[in-house]
């Protein structure tokens, strides 16, 4: 398909939308979509290993781990909503996408981002109270605890994600109908919008204020009272290991936090195409890839438990 509508009258209602191509020519749109194709599988990779391992190996039953298998599954579903289409899309050069399928990707973005970082910030909790209050922890991070901070994660995100979904599409699509980057988001569709914005742009600053604002100061707050602690070990080999598990998550919670605050809240100004996709791969396909990595692979007990899976299998 090539189609490359640009401008739309104000009588015309939109019944399609067309995404951007990582790039104009067929070899580097091929290069690019390889690399997005060698990421999104080992993301699955990582993330499938972690959520095998943990389920089967019983001394991994733990809420560090529990948390880590929510935060592999939520990660394989926020990876899986745009990169496969966004690799046909490139390889085909078919760059439509239905309205319903648009208003799909930007609520499952919407809510996975929202949920990865209440899951993050759970995950600081659990660490602060193993660090600072390890006699407590039994108690504080029991299983019910788990459970209901799971759920109300979920919860929180399908409220945020929906009420954003619905406020997005309530818009008019007058201006065009192509989408300047390589799936349907927020900003993007609010560039495209011929509609008063106010309000839309305003509940995505109370979202960033209250949750993403709300979770960072929580997490900062956390790994304060964790360095602290830590620093007070009189042993080097404990103090290193804390901060080689502690400091890889608050490189990732920045990266995330930081790129997806600043695609949703700077000025609508005309910018590079380029530099919008590569914002974006920051929240949306680097933390399913490194996380694996940061929270899991780098741990003596996964390893252990992975070594074991492969035995068994052999």
């Amino acid at each position: 398909m090539n189609l490359q509508l640009q401008n739309i009258p104000n009588s015309t209602m939109v019944t399609e939308f067309l995404l951007e191509l990582f790039a104009e020519t067929w070899a580097l749109r091929l290069l690019i979509s390889m690399l997005f194709l060698l990421m999104y599988l080992g993301s699955l990779l990582g993330n499938l290993t972690i959520i095998m391992v943990t389920t089967i190996d019983q001394n991994l039953h733990t809420p560090m781990y529990f948390f880590l298998r929510n935060l592999s599954v939520l990660d394989i579903c926020y990876v899986s909503v745009t990169v496969p289409k966004a690799c046909v899309n490139s390889l085909t050069d078919n760059r439509g996408i239905s309205v319903t399928g648009c208003a799909a990707q930007v609520f499952l973005v919407m809510f996975c981002g929202c949920v990865e970082i209440l899951f993050l910030t759970v995950m600081a909790q659990d660490r602060y109270v193993a660090i600072c209050q390890p006699l407590l922890y039994p108690v504080i991070m029991n299983h019910q605890f788990c459970v209901q901070m799971t759920l109300a994660s979920l919860l929180l995100g399908l409220v945020i994600a929906g009420s954003h979904t619905v406020k997005i599409f309530q818009l008019s699509f007058c201006r065009s109908n192509l989408v300047p980057q390589f799936f349907c988001d927020i900003p993007p569709l609010l560039k495209l919008s011929c509609s008063d914005t106010f309000n839309n742009k305003l509940l995505i600053l109370l979202t960033a204020i209250i949750v993403d604002g709300g979770c960072f100061i929580f997490i900062s707050v956390s790994y304060v009272h964790i360095f602290s602690t830590v620093l007070g070990f009189p042993v080097k080999e404990e103090r290193r290991k804390a901060f080689s598990t502690c400091v890889p998550h608050i490189i990732v919670v920045s990266v995330f936090l930081s790129s997806g605050v600043y695609v949703y809240l700077r000025p609508p100004v005309i910018s590079e195409v380029v530099q919008d996709i590569i914002l974006s791969v920051l929240y949306t396909i680097i933390p399913p890839f490194l996380n694996p990595v940061i929270y899991s692979l780098r741990n003596k007990q996964i390893k252990e438990a992975v070594r074991k899976m492969m035995l068994r299998i052999i």
